[in-house]
């Protein structure tokens, strides 16, 4: 086993008042003990693409607060996906599992070769042995030498992360350990010729935000604190967040947590770094003092609290002119079923000048989720914006939502799937995406446990599944004719 470097937390938490800085300095001091994790299915081959199957068990009248097919979730966890122009491929993660009647999480690597149409036999990164929640997802990136690092999240303080990077250049079939520690959420972007910058969570005592950088993916620099907001009077705070690299920009937004509590998660702030985190600023340039502890600071862009509304992220992307824009739910709060809908889809986005923000359309549950796609010709978002068989639960039919005019305006120009016997939903992006494989996802039966099965579409719609079984080391997606026979 690689050399395992235990993170190191600095405590340097500022409190907006002397009694939250006691609660954390004191009650969360302690770092976390993690033990050697066991080899369990490590670097071992899975006959097929069997996604993982999750539900919170928060539940309402109306199910679940968060339940279904959960391979490619959260949105929290990105990339998933990477297109390498210098092998052709596209390599992937996601959460899978060991059978059809098994909620065993391993964190899987596989890719789709696109010169030979096939895709491979998947390979275990990480087997986490007792774990079955998907929390604890992997997330990709590819180095400038085609070295595959793939991120294991950990979940709150019990779990630890990982990462891994494969012994060969754009190679799945062995990885190795190169750390252990405290990482919730990851999200590593790669900086050409300056290397990793790694945004994730930890959980001093809620989640907060926090980035480390790596010139080479074995040397990491102290965990660095950079968003705790609380509100005054209040005792905890929280965050979570979506990011994405243009350049040498690295961008985040996210939202808050008065309080502590994620079902009140609320707001949208936007900060971002040219420099591999040595400096913070809005989109402006105005510099900032990190971390961020204030509620009203220039980060913030939406003030959501005051109406009352909360703030689930989806997706992040960059346009043409290298403005960020984000794709986001909005409800009226976190139980499932009609009582908190509309839940209606956000695009807001920097033009330049001004934040600008505008509806998408409507769909039925919190956790739906899609992605952004800024194209030359079009602004393209995939998500499940049509109810699914399981109403009032996360996922639905997929479909595409397309604007000419940079996000005023959206419209449904295509339903991708339909009369599906599962919700679709975590319709993910890939880092380069090529077409056939544009997106890709996971259904599952939001309602009760069932398989999950793993697709990827492209441009025009056209959708194939990842095969559930596989004889071969390739093998050839199936192709879904006429977006009606998904297998049931």
């Amino acid at each position: 086993m690689s050399k395992i470097h235990f993170s190191i937390m600095k405590k340097k938490i500022f409190m907006v008042s002397i009694c939250s800085l006691f609660l954390y300095a004191n009650i969360y001091a302690k770092d976390p003990v993690f033990t050697t994790k066991p080899a369990g299915m490590d670097n071992n081959k899975i006959d097929g693409y069997r996604g993982i199957w999750f539900g919170l068990g928060q539940k309402t009248e109306y199910g679940d607060k968060n339940s279904g097919g959960d391979g490619t979730y959260t949105s929290s966890h990105l990339p998933l996906a990477i297109y390498a122009k210098e092998v052709d491929k596209t390599f992937f993660v996601y959460g899978g599992t060991t059978s059809s009647d098994e909620k065993h999480l391993l964190s899987m690597i596989g890719y789709y070769d696109h010169k030979t149409k096939q895709v491979s036999q998947p390979t275990i990164v990480c087997d986490k042995i007792t774990v079955d929640d998907p929390h604890d997802n992997p997330c990709l990136q590819i180095d400038q030498k085609g070295h595959l690092w793939v991120f294991v999240a950990g979940r709150a303080r019990k779990r630890p992360g990982f990462k891994y990077k494969s012994v060969k250049p754009y190679d799945i079939e062995k990885f190795e350990q190169v750390t252990m520690e405290e990482m919730c959420y990851p999200q590593p972007w790669l900086i050409p010729d300056k290397g990793f910058l790694n945004l994730f969570a930890k959980y001093i005592g809620v989640r907060l935000l926090y980035y480390e950088t790596s010139p080479d993916g074995y040397n990491w620099s102290e965990d660095r604190q950079l968003a705790a907001i609380i509100e005054p009077g209040a005792k905890k705070g929280g965050h979570y967040q979506v990011s994405d690299r243009n350049g040498n920009n690295v961008g985040t937004f996210f939202n808050r947590h008065p309080d502590g509590n994620v079902d009140k998660r609320t707001d949208l702030y936007y900060v971002q770094t040219s420099d591999m985190g040595k400096t913070w600023t809005t989109v402006n340039g105005t510099t900032l003092d990190i971390p961020i502890v204030q509620v009203e600071n220039p980060a913030r862009i939406m003030n959501y609290r005051d109406q009352g509304i909360n703030v689930y992220l989806c997706d992040m992307n960059f346009d043409q002119q290298g403005h960020p824009v984000c794709l986001y739910v909005t409800s009226r709060g976190w139980e499932s079923g009609p009582n908190n809908s509309p839940y209606q889809w956000k695009f807001t986005r920097w033009n330049g000048s001004v934040w600008k923000t505008s509806a998408v359309g409507d769909s039925d549950h919190n956790y739906d989720m899609g992605s952004l796609y800024l194209l030359d010709d079009k602004w393209l978002i995939v998500a499940p914006l049509i109810n699914g068989p399981q109403l009032w639960a996360a996922g639905g039919e997929l479909v595409f939502y397309e604007s000419n005019d940079q996000g005023k305006t959206w419209g449904k120009t295509k339903q991708i799937t339909c009369n599906s016997p599962r919700n679709h939903n975590y319709a993910r992006r890939p880092v380069n995406a090529h077409d056939p494989f544009l997106y890709f996802w996971a259904d599952g039966n939001s309602s009760k446990f069932s398989i999950s099965k793993i697709y990827f579409g492209d441009s025009s719609g056209s959708i194939w599944q990842l095969p559930y079984t596989m004889k071969s080391k390739m093998a050839e997606p199936i192709k879904i004719n006429n977006n009606l026979d998904i297998d049931k």
